[in-house]
């Protein structure tokens, strides 16, 4: 049976990189993100590789469009295999005077998205024995002074609250589907990523690295959570 992985908040950086890892690996991939015409230049793209791949434009902070998303990639590539969920939203940099909205929809995307992304494709990951739900994570999510003065340097609070939110759930959802035979693991990215909108000229990591310990997390099924840098 032909496996697909679901892209959540795909981009050029680390989410492109998954998608070629796994379609090489024989995976069709569905491409999530709210840009139609981006979402269309990568599957072209991706195709030229020898990767079926197919956009599905998608909000992914509107629970309402993600049930839909799940329920249209299951109609046009079959079952759910993986989720890799690498969405993230930026905004209330400063929680002392930015607007809740901004927070609001940063949470949605980064969890509430994940969560109904998950409860969706439920039933197609529990019918298989290799399912997986793959989140990218960030050092910001950490408890620690020097990362919370970074995230306040940074003017990036939001994201910080929102990653550690994240990395929680997926440490819930790990335990909770342990028994159901889904796996659920965590990277989490420790520095910028080379060709990212995080790169400054400084990056250190590479976005085909990162793919590649994804791909290790997914054939190893053991460890729920690891650090990237």
């Amino acid at each position: 049976m032909t496996k697909t992985i679901v892209v959540c908040g795909y981009g050029s950086g680390i989410s492109d990189a998954v998608a070629r890892k796994f379609g090489a690996q024989g995976f069709q991939v569905a491409l999530v993100a709210r840009n139609r015409d981006k979402l269309a230049a990568a599957a072209a793209a991706l195709g030229k590789a020898g990767i079926t791949a197919k956009p599905f434009p998608t909000d992914l902070a509107d629970a309402a469009a993600v049930t839909a998303m799940v329920a249209k990639v299951r109609a046009e590539l079959g079952p759910i295999t993986v989720i890799h969920y690498n969405a993230y939203l930026g905004g209330a940099g400063d929680l002392t005077s930015s607007n809740v909205a901004e927070l609001r929809a940063s949470f949605d995307v980064a969890v509430t998205g994940l969560v109904v992304a998950v409860q969706g494709a439920l039933a197609d990951l529990k019918s298989q024995p290799d399912s997986a739900v793959l989140v990218t994570g960030g050092g910001l999510a950490f408890y620690d002074p020097k990362v919370d003065a970074m995230a306040v340097a940074w003017n990036a609070m939001g994201l910080a609250v929102t990653k550690a939110a994240q990395h929680k759930a997926v440490g819930l959802l790990a335990e909770r589907l342990r028994k159901e035979g889904v796996y659920v693991g965590e990277g989490v990215v420790m520095g910028a990523v080379k060709g990212t909108a995080f790169d400054a000229g400084q990056a250190t990591l590479e976005a085909s690295t990162i793919a590649n310990k994804f791909w290790d997390l997914y054939q190893g099924r053991s460890e729920q959570s690891i650090q990237i840098s």
